[in-house]
C-alpha cells in the first residue's frame, strides 16, 4: 500500500518540492495552510463581533481578530502566488537538471535512442515550454489555489463540530463524492494514454517546424507555411479533443451529485434553522456555523485533479527515466589503458542490434584494420555504416564478437581513455555557442596546434580565434555549412595532434564541393598518416584515396581492396563508382575550373 502511494505521480510531485527547495516548500506549506485556515476563523470572528454587539460587551478583540484576519487574507494570497512561481522555477531547474544527469551519465547514448523512452522523454525536455501543457511555476500555483480551497473546506467542517457531530460527516461525504463521481465519470485515467501522447507528439512537430529557423527556407520555397500552420491547429484541436473526452462531465453523475450535495445541504441547514427558531442556536452561533456549512463545500471536486496532472506528469516522467536510463546506456566496465601511437583494429564476429528493433545490423562481422592504415567504408544507406562507428567510440557495446585494439577487447578497456584516443566526425556534428578556438579545443590545446588544425581543415581564414561561433552575441558570427564542417574536421585534426590515434570520419566533409573535398581530404591523409584512419562516404572521389576500401552489404563485408583492386574486380564497388562518375562527364564547370577528383 505505502509502496503503490510513493509511485503516484501526484506524491512524487509533493516529493520533489523539499527536493528542489526546502524553504521555499517548507514556507509554500506553511501559507497554505494558513490561508486554508483563515476563511474559518474570519467566520469565528464574525459570530464574535455579533455576540458581542448582541450582549453589549468590548468589540475591541473581535474588531482586532476580523480585521487581522481580513488583511492576512488579502495580503497572504500573492504572498503565496509568489513563493509559488519561485518554487515552481526551482521545480523546473531540479527536473532539468536530473534530466541532464541522466541523460549524460550513462556512458553509451543506447538511453538517448531507445524508442521505449522517446515518449517520457518528450515529456521530461518539452514540460516547460508551455506546449505540453502550462509551465510548472503555473502548475504549482494552480495545485496551491486548489489545496487552499481543500484545506479551507476540511478547516470550517472542524469548526462545524460545535454545533452537531454528525453534520460536517454529512457535509464532508457529500462534497467528497464529487470527486469520486465526477472524476470517474470522464476517462480520467486514460488522459495519458499512447493516443493522447501521439497527437502530443505529433502537435510539437508541427509547432516546431513553424518557428525554427532551419525548415523556414523551405517551407516558403514549396509553399508549405499554410500547411503546416494548418497541421498544427489539426494537431492540437485533436489533442485537445482527447484530453476534454478524457476529463468530460457525464450528463448522470452531474445529476447524483447535484442531488447529493442538495440532500446534504438542505439536512444541515434546515437543522441549522430550527435550531435557530427554538431558540437552541443564539445569532452568533447560527452566523459562525452558516458560514462554515457553506465553507464545507469548498473541498468539492475542482481544479485540484487537473492542476495535479499536469504538474505531476513532468515529475513522473523524469523520475521513472532516472532509473531506466542508466541500464540503457551502460557499458561493460574497463580498467586497461590504451598504448599510444596509431592502432591495430580486429572485428570478430561482431553481433548488435539497437533496442526494440526487428533485426540486426551486424551478424557475424569480420573486418581487420592494420595500424597506421587508412580505410574507407562504403554502402548503400542502412547497411551499418554509422553503427560500426558509433560501436568503435564505445557509444554501444556490441551483442556478441569482439572488437580487438592492439589485441585487447576494447570492453576491457577504460572507456574514457579509450575516447581520448579516438577522434571522430559524425555527420550531426556538435555545434558549440562558444569562440572558434573552444570549438576547436573543447579541453583545451596550445594555439599552435588549434591554428595547424584549422589550416589542415581548409579553415585558417575562417574567423579570429576569440570570435564566438554564434548570431545571438554582439560579437558573434554564424558559419555555412561547409564552414561548420570544416570547424568539425579541425577538431578532430586538432585531437590527432593531442594524441588520438584514431580518426572516424563519417561523412566529414558531404557539405563541402567536390573539388574542395577531395584537396581537404588529401590535406587529412596528410596530417593523420601517422594515425589509424576510418573514413565513411558516399563520395568516391574521397574514398578513392584511402588504402583499402570495405564495402558493407546487409552488415557484412561484401568487398574489400583498394581502388584499383575493387574496379578490376567488377563487383558492387564498381558499379557505384560508375554510376556516381557518370554525374561528371562534363570537362569543367561553371567556373571555368576542371573537375579533377575521379
Amino acid at each position: 500500500m505505502v509502496n503503490r502511494l510513493h509511485r503516484r505521480p501526484e506524491w512524487q510531485f509533493f516529493a520533489v518540492l523539499p527536493r528542489a527547495d526546502s524553504k521555499l516548500a517548507t514556507t509554500w506549506w506553511v501559507l497554505l495552510l494558513a490561508r486554508g485556515v483563515l476563511p474559518a476563523v474570519f467566520a469565528i470572528a464574525m459570530g464574535w463581533l455579533i455576540g458581542a454587539v448582541q450582549h453589549s460587551t468590548a468589540l475591541a478583540a473581535p474588531l482586532t481578530l476580523m480585521g487581522t484576519t481580513f488583511i492576512l487574507l488579502q495580503v497572504l494570497t500573492p504572498m503565496h502566488q509568489a513563493v509559488s512561481a519561485n518554487l515552481g522555477s526551482r521545480v523546473s531547474a531540479y527536473l532539468n537538471d536530473k534530466l541532464a544527469e541522466a541523460c549524460v551519465g550513462p556512458p553509451g547514448i543506447g538511453h538517448l535512442e531507445d524508442p521505449s523512452l522517446s515518449e517520457d522523454l518528450t515529456v521530461a525536455r518539452e514540460f516547460d515550454h508551455g506546449q505540453t501543457g502550462p509551465p510548472m511555476y503555473l502548475n504549482v500555483d494552480f495545485v496551491a489555489g486548489s489545496l487552499v480551497e481543500l484545506v479551507g473546506g476540511l478547516a470550517s467542517a472542524i469548526v462545524l463540530f460545535g454545533y452537531t457531530w454528525w453534520a460536517p460527516l454529512l457535509l464532508v461525504a457529500a462534497w467528497t463524492a464529487t470527486h469520486w463521481l465526477l472524476r470517474e465519470s470522464g476517462v480520467w485515467k486514460d488522459r495519458n494514454t499512447a493516443e493522447v501522447r501521439s497527437a502530443q507528439r505529433h502537435a510539437n512537430y508541427a509547432y516546431e517546424l513553424a518557428v525554427g529557423p532551419d525548415p523556414a527556407k523551405e517551407l516558403r520555397l514549396f509553399g508549405l507555411a499554410d500547411w503546416t500552420v494548418q497541421r498544427f491547429t489539426e494537431r492540437r484541436r485533436r489533442l485537445f479533443e482527447l484530453q476534454y473526452a478524457a476529463t468530460r462531465l457525464r450528463e448522470r453523475p452531474m445529476i447524483w451529485s447535484l442531488l447529493i450535495i442538495a440532500v446534504a445541504n438542505g439536512v444541515v441547514f434546515w437543522s441549522l434553522g430550527a435550531a435557530a427558531i427554538d431558540g437552541r442556536l443564539e445569532l452568533d452561533r447560527l452566523v459562525v456555523f452558516a458560514q462554515v456549512a457553506i465553507g464545507v463545500g469548498m473541498i468539492a471536486f475542482g481544479g485540484l485533479n487537473w492542476a495535479l496532472d499536469g504538474a505531476a506528469a513532468p515529475v513522473a516522467a523524469v523520475q521513472r527515466l532516472e532509473p531506466a536510463m542508466a541500464p540503457a546506456g551502460a557499458l561493460s566496465p574497463g580498467t586497461l589503458r590504451v598504448p599510444g601511437g596509431a592502432v591495430e583494429l580486429d572485428i570478430r564476429g561482431l553481433s548488435f542490434r539497437y533496442p526494440h528493433a526487428d533485426r540486426p545490423v551486424f551478424d557475424g562481422l569480420d573486418l581487420k584494420i592494420p595500424a597506421g592504415s587508412s580505410l574507407a567504408v562504403v554502402g548503400q544507406n542502412g547497411a551499418g555504416k554509422t553503427t560500426l562507428a558509433k560501436l568503435l567510440c564505445r557509444l554501444y557495446d556490441p551483442d556478441s564478437g569482439t572488437i580487438r585494439v592492439d589485441g585487447s577487447d576494447l570492453r576491457q578497456l577504460d572507456v574514457d581513455a579509450w575516447r581520448g584516443r579516438v577522434a571522430a566526425v559524425f555527420q550531426d556534428f556538435l555545434k558549440l555557442e562558444l569562440p572558434l578556438r573552444d570549438n576547436v579545443a573543447p579541453a583545451g590545446a596550445p594555439e599552435a596546434d588549434i591554428r595547424a588544425a584549422l589550416a589542415d581543415a581548409g579553415a585558417a581564414d575562417l574567423a579570429d580565434l576569440d570570435t564566438r561561433l554564434a548570431t545571438g552575441y554582439g560579437d558573434g558570427t554564424d558559419l555555412s555549412g561547409g564552414q561548420w564542417q570544416r570547424v568539425a574536421l579541425a577538431r578532430a585534426l586538432c585531437a590527432v595532434r593531442q594524441g588520438a590515434g584514431l580518426v572516424l570520419l563519417d561523412e566529414p566533409t558531404a557539405q563541402l564541393d567536390v573539388r574542395g573535398e577531395a584537396a581537404i581530404f588529401d590535406r587529412i591523409l596528410t596530417a593523420t598518416r601517422d594515425v589509424t584512419t576510418i573514413l565513411i562516404s558516399h563520395r568516391f572521389s574521397t574514398v578513392r584515396h584511402a588504402d583499402r576500401i570495405c564495402v558493407l552489404e546487409d552488415g557484412h563485408v561484401v568487398e574489400l581492396g583498394s581502388h584499383d583492386e575493387l574496379m578490376a574486380l567488377g563487383g558492387r564497388y564498381r558499379t557505384m563508382f560508375d554510376l556516381q562518375a557518370q554525374r561528371f562527364t562534363a570537362e569543367v564547370d561553371e567556373e571555368g575550373l576542371s573537375y579533377d577528383t575521379l
